[in-house]
């Protein structure tokens, strides 16, 4: 995921405009100290057959084979050129979905993995230092991958936004018939949490497309970021406006969405020097509704009977990260309601 807001001249170590280093920011969510992952996988319940809403398909089998399956299972056929959405990761991170995971997934669907450059200063700022992480992480090695805004931008028009007007998305983006969008969920220190929704609205965003949806439509100069951020629910929807904008140009029916939910941080991928995770993996969740797939992963978390996951429910209810959730359902993006099935 890239999204994270921060002026562009601030460093990891650096302080900002109110005194805070970008890793300082990173870590006031929880205020607990780190510690390690636990090694079991938490429960998770399991919806009745006739439970009514979208299919979200889990298995706890966080491996090659089963992101296939689980891929597999939501039965959508994708066509032509296939964009595979990822986040590759800040440099010093190394919670973002390994490349050994995903390989033979994007293999299988000769796709190429697609990234966007983020709105503050980094690893991935700029299509060079982007290209330098892609390969340093391992993404290079395993598929074709593509920077969509190397080559520039292309708005898309928001129709009756809560907020936004256009999303200013990497000029590649029409250059793909089909995404799969792969994504890590976990927690986030401006979001709440990053799931499916905030993969496709700020992953996909150029930057200036970043300072667009985190200013809520204020300015999309990523400079002035931090002298424009709106309210926090006026964030949350602007992402939900920015994948309505990113399902009208394509078509619902070219997305499948992924979930893994392990390495479960409170901190996104986005971040230089993540917290450990504390509590254990859950397992991966698909769809081809994104809303009720991240409803589901969310749930999931509170449903786990693992006691370290208050640290990410504080993470994520402490920024009202369901609210994006909402916000997407309210669009008609999808439905919060779904059953949940399970492939073990």
């Amino acid at each position: 995921m890239n999204g994270l807001d921060q002026h562009p001249h601030m460093t990891d170590s650096s302080p900002g405009q109110h005194g805070m280093s970008r890793r300082d920011f990173l870590r006031t969510a929880t205020g607990a100290a780190a510690a390690s992952a636990l090694g079991s996988t938490a429960a998770v319940q399991i919806a009745a057959a006739d439970t009514p809403g979208a299919a979200v398909y889990f298995t706890k089998d966080i491996s090659p084979e089963g992101l296939i399956k689980a891929y597999e299972a939501c039965g959508r056929k994708l066509t032509g050129r296939i964009g595979v959405k990822i986040s590759t990761g800040e440099p010093g991170g190394h919670h973002f979905l390994a490349p050994s995971l995903i390989a033979p997934l994007v293999s299988r669907l000769d796709g190429t993995i697609v990234e966007c450059c983020t709105a503050y200063g980094g690893g991935r700022a700029t299509p060079a230092s982007h290209w330098r992480t892609i390969e340093q992480h391992g993404f290079k090695a395993i598929a074709p991958c593509d920077l969509m805004d190397e080559d520039g931008e292309l708005s898309l028009p928001v129709e009756k936004g809560f907020h936004l007007r256009e999303n200013i998305v990497g000029g590649h983006f029409g250059a793909y018939d089909s995404f799969v969008i792969l994504s890590h969920f976990k927690g986030h220190a401006m979001g709440g949490f990053g799931g499916a929704l905030k993969n496709i609205s700020i992953g996909m965003a150029s930057p200036r497309g970043k300072a667009n949806i985190h200013t809520a439509g204020r300015t999309s100069d990523p400079g002035a970021l931090w002298s424009n951020l709106p309210e926090q629910d006026h964030f949350l929807e602007s992402m939900a406006d920015a994948v309505k904008a990113v399902y009208a140009a394509k078509g619902a029916e070219h997305f499948v969405c992924v979930n893994v939910a392990n390495n479960l941080s409170v901190d996104c991928d986005c971040d230089s020097h993540p917290a450990p995770p504390r509590m254990a993996d859950i397992g991966i969740f698909a769809s081809t509704d994104p809303v009720a797939l991240d409803q589901a992963c969310y749930d999931a978390v509170f449903r786990s009977e693992d006691s370290g996951k208050i640290y990410l429910i504080e993470r994520m209810t402490s920024r009202h990260g369901i609210h994006t959730v909402e916000a997407a359902a309210r669009h008609g993006i999808g439905v919060a309601a779904y059953k949940l099935v399970s492939l073990d």
